[in-house]
C-alpha cells in the first residue's frame, strides 16, 4: 500500500524503512525538510515532500497519514492536514504516546467530518526496524481494514505483535498501561542490582550475574539483556547520571488507577522512584538510564550533569 509518514524522528524514519523493506510506498514529510530529503535518497519507494499539501496530493483516496510526532503537536498536525485537504474516508493514525482521552476526543471530532482516526500504541523503540514493532491499535473495523497491510509489515510478523484492541482510544490506553508496567519491571531490576552491588564483602560481579540470568532464569527478558549489554562496558554505566526522566505515560497510568480505584502500588512506586532519582545519586538510577538508552534510544545524562 501507499501511505504518508509525518514525523521522521528515530522511530518515524525507521518505520518508513521497515515499510519500504516490505514493498510499501511511503510519502515522507518532516518539518525539517532535510530529514525527508535524506530519507528519500535511501529507496525509490520513498517520496520526500516539503509540505503536507504535497503529501495529500501524492496519495489516492482513501489516503492514510501516519503521525509520529510528540503528543503536544498532534492537534496542530491534524489541523494542518485538514487545511491541506484531508477529506472524508481518509485515515489519520497517531502512532505516538498520546493520552488516550485526547485520542477519544480527536476520533469523535474527525468522525464528524467522515475522517477515520486510529490510535496506535507503538512499542519497539530503536530496535523496531530490525525486530518489528508491537502495535496496539484502536479505531473502527473499517479503518483497521484499510491500514492492515502496513500493520502486518511493521509488526514482527503478519500474525503476531499487533492487534486491534478496541475502539478509538484503546490503543493508546493499552500502551499507557504497557509503559506503566515497564516502569515497574525496570525499577525491580535496578533495585535488585543495586542491592547486590552494595554487598561489598562478596565482591559480586554485576556483569557476570546479568549474563548468568540471561539463560534459563525466570527473570530473563529483553530488559535484562539491555542491562547485560550496558554492563559489558563498565565505563558506560559509571559515566551515566542517575537522573531518570519520565515520558508522561507512567503518570497517566497512575492517574487512571486512581480514577478507577484500582490499586497499583508497584507501578506507583516505580514512578515515585524516578522523582527520587532527581534528588540524590544511586546505582539503580544509572541502570534505569542504561535500559532507557538501550530500548528506546532515549537521551541520558552524563554523571557530571543534573
Amino acid at each position: 500500500m501507499k501511505l504518508a509518514m509525518i514525523g521522521l524522528g528515530k522511530m518515524g524514519a525507521n518505520m518508513v524503512r521497515r515499510l519500504v523493506k516490505h514493498n510499501h510506498e511511503v510519502v515522507a514529510y518532516d518539518t525539517h525538510a532535510e530529514s525527508a530529503q535524506n530519507l528519500g535518497k535511501e529507496s525509490p519507494n520513498i517520496t520526500a515532500v516539503n509540505s503536507l499539501k504535497a503529501a495529500v496530493n501524492a496519495l489516492k483516496s482513501p489516503r492514510v497519514f501516519w503521525l509520529m510526532v510528540p503528543h503536544q503537536f498532534v492537534d496542530a498536525s491534524i489541523g494542518d492536514l485538514l487545511a491541506a485537504g484531508v477529506a472524508r474516508g481518509d485515515v489519520i493514525i497517531d502512532g505516538g504516546n498520546s493520552n488516550y482521552k485526547q485520542s477519544q476526543r480527536r476520533a469523535a471530532q474527525l468522525a464528524q467530518e467522515g475522517i477515520h482516526f486510529v490510535d496506535s500504541g507503538t512499542s519497539g523503540g530503536v530496535w523496531g526496524l530490525e525486530n518489528g514493532y508491537s502495535l496496539m491499535v484502536g479505531g473502527s473495523q473499517e479503518a483497521i481494514a484499510i491500514i492492515q497491510p502496513a500493520l502486518e509489515s511493521l509488526a514482527p510478523s503478519a500474525s503476531s505483535g499487533w492487534g486491534h484492541v478496541g475502539p478509538a482510544g484503546a490503543g493508546h490506553y493499552v500502551k499507557m498501561v504497557h509503559n506503566g508496567i515497564e516502569y515497574g519491571l525496570m525499577q525491580a531490576y535496578a533495585e535488585g542490582f543495586e542491592l547486590m552491588s552494595a554487598k561489598k564483602e562478596m565482591q559480586l560481579d554485576m556483569n557476570q550475574i546479568a549474563h548468568i540470568w540471561q539463560h534459563g532464569s525466570v527473570v530473563r527478558s529483553w530488559l535484562l539483556d539491555l542491562i547485560a549489554d550496558a554492563l559489558d562496558d563498565k565505563s558506560f554505566v559509571d559515566n551515566l547520571s542517575d537522573y531518570v526522566d519520565d515520558s508522561g505515560e507512567g503518570r497517566w497510568t497512575i492517574e487512571d488507577s486512581i480514577e478507577n480505584a484500582v490499586p497499583t502500588p508497584v507501578l506507583s512506586l516505580a514512578l515515585q522512584m524516578r522523582f527520587r532519582s532527581r534528588q540524590s545519586p544511586s546505582y539503580a538510577g544509572k541502570l534505569l538510564n542504561a535500559m532507557r538508552a538501550g530500548f528506546g534510544g532515549h537521551s541520558v545524562r552524563n554523571a557530571n550533569k543534573k
